[in-house]
């Protein structure tokens, strides 16, 4: 699926009508949650069939598109799938037992319910009985290079500078570049935002950090306001824009930062971490939240399948502690930024952890899982992807080890 984004633009009993939609989808999603809390044996179709029994009952369900209200059910049997998924791997800890959703912001329309204009690709109009009616689309993209047809979902969602309007295009978007025959390992970290196997270091630009002044004095402001006051909810508002710029700035960095790695290399090989488990270090949870170590690796899977290229992502143990040059451990604390082994070899720590990725992802390429997404789908092998480079492992090889017997 491909998405575009775009504002919406309209009146204020729209934007309550957008409002009543999504406090629907989350009314139905809940009781979805409830019903399968209090039978055995509900599967999906169960589901399906009590979003008909619920719009019998209640009148203002009624009125929301029947189709979004089967992706209301769909978003609860979603989680309950995924609960089911982390029972039968035997993840420890918790599961992600369904919970009740207290803040739902978008609605979802499947493929009624919403008609396009066709001259201008600028106006939507909502045709379920909630009252949205035509709203204005704000944005560059231009929605004329996709068939009607080709839309599979429009999706509203409300986030704190207003309210935003997704298309979700069933289209494969490919580019073909030429091969630039280089390999590249990456290593991850707060100091810099990454180091790769040549040397180079990307800086953190730490926007939470940056902002985080900003932030507290918006906190205290809000706080001090009265409950249920208009002066609240304006404070709740700057409060939220503050937050919604960092989220973005977060993500626009790692975005520009994962194409320019895909576009330069044909082979990129990066650390499997597990950042649900290291957020738990509560001295380095804030830092490792701000540096978005997960979106980055999700934007270069992405790119890497986008433009044909190879991401392969590697085990991190022993990654820091092993020497490049001859293998042999080399036990360091995190404040020891220097990799000093007896062999003579003598670099950055992260320098000699990015070679050490790059070496196991040219060793277990082929076997292991290539670009894809996760959780979304399961990481698979490309052959066709594999194949790009395979030609170019013995000269990938031979590189590696020039560049190690150098440092």
């Amino acid at each position: 699926m491909f998405v575009l984004e775009f504002k919406v633009k309209a009146k204020k009993a729209q934007y309550q009508a957008i409002d009543e939609a999504i406090r629907t989808t989350q009314f139905i999603r809940n009781k979805c949650i409830r019903y399968w809390m209090d039978n055995q044996g509900v599967n999906k179709y169960a589901l399906n069939k009590l979003c008909k029994q619920l719009a019998e009952e209640f009148s203002w369900a009624k009125k929301l598109n029947s189709m979004a209200r089967q992706s209301a059910a769909e978003r609860a049997w979603s989680s309950i799938s995924r609960f089911y998924d982390n029972c039968k791997k035997g993840i420890k800890g918790k599961k992600g037992y369904p919970q009740f959703q207290k803040n739902n912001r978008s609605v979802e329309y499947k493929t009624c319910g919403w008609k396009l204009d066709l001259n201008t690709r600028k106006h939507i109009t909502f045709t379920d009985k909630k009252g949205i009616g035509r709203v204005k689309l704000i944005g560059t993209r231009d929605l004329h290079f996709y068939h009607p047809d080709e839309i599979k979902r429009v999706r509203l969602l409300r986030r704190a500078d207003g309210y935003y309007c997704q298309f979700l295009i069933n289209t494969e978007v490919k580019e073909q570049l030429e091969p630039t025959k280089r390999t590249i390992g990456l290593d991850v970290g707060l100091e810099s935002f990454y180091t790769d196997s040549d040397g180079q270091k990307e800086p953190n630009p730490r926007f939470f950090r940056e902002g985080e002044q900003k932030l507290k004095r918006l906190q205290r402001r809000l706080s001090k306001k009265q409950k249920g006051s208009s002066n609240r909810r304006k404070a709740r508002q700057k409060l939220g824009k503050a937050h919604l710029r960092i989220s973005r700035q977060r993500k626009e960095h790692g975005k520009r930062i994962a194409r320019c790695v895909v576009k330069s290399n044909d082979f990129i090989a990066y650390e499997n971490l597990k950042v649900s488990n290291m957020v738990k270090n509560h001295c380095l949870a804030k830092s490792i939240s701000d540096v978005g170590w997960y979106q980055f690796r999700v934007w270069l899977e992405y790119f890497a399948q986008k433009f044909g290229k190879v991401a392969v992502a590697v085990p991190p143990q022993y990654t820091s502690q092993e020497c490049s040059n001859c293998g042999r451990i080399v036990k360091k604390s995190l404040s020891t930024r220097t990799h000093a082994c007896q062999c003579g070899t003598k670099l950055d720590r992260d320098e000699n952890a990015a070679i050490n990725i790059l070496r196991e992802g040219l060793r277990t390429v082929g076997r292991t899982g290539t670009a894809g997404f996760e959780p979304d789908s399961k990481l698979v092998e490309r052959p066709a992807s594999t194949s790009v480079v395979s030609e170019q492992l013995g000269q990938a090889d031979s590189s590696a080890g020039n560049l190690v017997s150098s440092s």
